[in-house]
């Protein structure tokens, strides 16, 4: 479930990145065929963030309809990613 969290946020974060690029891009393109290739892989990438924010959400990695339940995730990771820069063996 660990690593599932994790790539599936992960895979979120790519899907959306490349969405807001392409998106850029097909705006500067003046080329036809440039222009219907991104806008392929653009609904491709939307698609592909639908189907695995499903999946976090319906898994119970994402769930981004309880408010409390996510400022408590990202507290607990705050927290986590704290504890874990700290290098204790230099104290």
């Amino acid at each position: 479930m660990k690593d599932d969290r994790f790539y599936a946020l992960e895979l979120l974060l790519a899907a959306k990145h490349i969405v807001k690029d392409a998106s850029s891009v097909i705006t500067e393109t003046s080329t036809p065929l440039v222009r219907e290739a991104l806008l392929k892989q653009l609904n491709e990438m939307v698609h592909l963030h639908a189907k695995t924010f499903h999946y976090a959400h319906d898994k119970g990695i994402f769930p981004s309809y309880k408010r409390d339940l996510l400022i408590q995730m990202d507290i607990h990771q705050g927290f986590k990613a704290v504890h874990s820069s700290i290098d204790t063996t230099q104290v």
